[in-house]
């Protein structure tokens, strides 16, 4: 059995869903239920086997820092 974890950052935040952007570039909406209690913009996720999400242990702190400076370039 092959498990494959989905890796998503939080880009913002939409009445009572997060807008998160997935490895491939992919937005996708996730109910803010099934995050923990404490996540906010620019955090990384990991889409458990049961459709819940958790913090990512081991976020690449280098592309978020890179994904702000896009933003204020523009």
């Amino acid at each position: 059995m092959v498990i494959t974890m989905r890796k998503f950052i939080i880009d913002r935040f939409e009445g009572s869903y997060a807008v998160c952007e997935a490895e491939d570039k992919s937005k996708t909406t996730v109910p803010k239920y099934k995050l923990p209690l404490d996540c906010k913009e620019g955090d990384y996720l990991i889409q458990n086997d049961d459709g819940m999400y958790q913090k990512d242990p081991h976020p690449k702190k280098k592309k978020s820092k890179e994904k702000l400076n896009h933003l204020f370039d523009n």
